[in-house]
This record gives C-alpha cells, structure tokens and sequence, in this order.
C-alpha cells in the first residue's frame, strides 16, 4: 500500500436533482448532462452499496485539478465511474451548468460531493486556480476526516502542499496510479453514512 503521511447545502439551484433517492432505473445525474455520460450513472441507483445516506448528495465524489490535468482527470473519472458500484463524479468541464459562474459552480460541486480527490501534480501547484480549489474544498470540511483525498502523482514528495500536510495522500506511483486506492478511500467514506 503507497499511502504516506505529510501530514453547508446551497439554496441555489442544482444542476441535478435535489431528491434524497433517485426513482428506481434512474439516478439523479439525468436531468442536465450532457448525453456523453458512461452508463454507469444510469445504473449507480441499483447499486447494492447505495443507501440514503449516500443518496443524500448528487455526487460521491469532485475531482479537483488542473486544466493541464485534464486527461488523467478524465481517467480516474472513468475508473471511478466504471467500477461495479459506478461512484457518481464532478468533473468540471463536464458537469458544470453552462453559464454558472465558475466559482459558484465549484461551490455547488464540493457542497453536493460526500468526497473530493485533489489530484495534485506539477500542473496542480502552478495553477492558482487549483490552489483556490484546494482551500475551498479544505474550507467547506475542515475536519472532515476522509473526505478531502489528495492524489499526488509526479511530484516529489517533498513538493506536498503544506496545507494539506496534516493529511495522509495517496501516492499517484506505480501501474494503478493510486486509482485503486482512491476509490477504497471514497467507499471507506460512504459506508461511514449509513
């Protein structure tokens, strides 16, 4: 195992259904998304790992990260919403209402995820835009043990953020990339919403 030590709902509109449970054949990621989504959200609702905990946000997890990033963001989207319990992601280019505002769509997408991932590269600390994800995702669940998953991939380790430093990351090295790894950190999460 490559995991190392380094140690509020909106009133807004959502661009997905407020429902606690989705109806039976249908999950809430139907309403305003774009046909490109893999079936798998179709299904997620059937899944025997749901509950109404689970269902109490519109997303299982925001994947935070840099336009740079975008392609292994894709990746670990699809892994995640591939697997046999088709967790339900944020991704922003993909998710984001058309027209909201960028900051305010960010809000809205760490408010209706039970976990955010921030794949932390190279990209990643660069970008001040990342930076301003990674305090807003810190800011929304402080001490929320589990929630925030940082990915650090193709950095050092020396190169972790510090203020993620009181938080065990995954590390992004070898044939998995830490995807495995991150999923079992988001499912160890949800079970704890039962």
């Amino acid at each position: 195992m490559s995991v190392s030590q380094e140690s509020a709902s909106s009133d807004a509109p959502q661009p997905r259904s407020q429902d606690s449970s989705p109806p039976p054949g249908l999950s809430s990621a139907t309403s305003t998304v774009s046909p490109d989504l893999p079936p798998t959200h179709k299904a997620a609702s059937s899944s025997s790992s749901s509950s109404s905990g689970r269902w109490s946000r519109d997303y299982d997890v925001c994947v935070c990260h840099s336009e740079e990033d975008l392609a292994a963001a894709q990746e670990l989207v699809a892994y995640l919403e591939g697997s046999s319990v088709g967790l339900r992601c944020f991704l922003q280019l993909r998710d984001a209402a058309p027209g909201g505002a960028i900051v305010s769509e960010l809000c809205r997408a760490l408010d209706s995820s039970h976990c955010r991932v921030l794949l932390i590269t190279p990209g990643f600390l660069r970008d001040p835009w990342c930076r301003y994800q990674m305090l807003q995702a810190l800011s929304q669940a402080p001490g929320a043990e589990g929630r925030t998953i940082p990915l650090l991939a193709g950095l050092a380790r020396a190169a972790y953020p510090a203020e993620l430093r009181f938080m065990y990351f995954v590390d992004g090295q070898g044939p998995e990339r830490g995807f495995r790894q991150v999923k079992e950190a988001v499912l160890r999460y949800l079970q704890t919403l039962r």
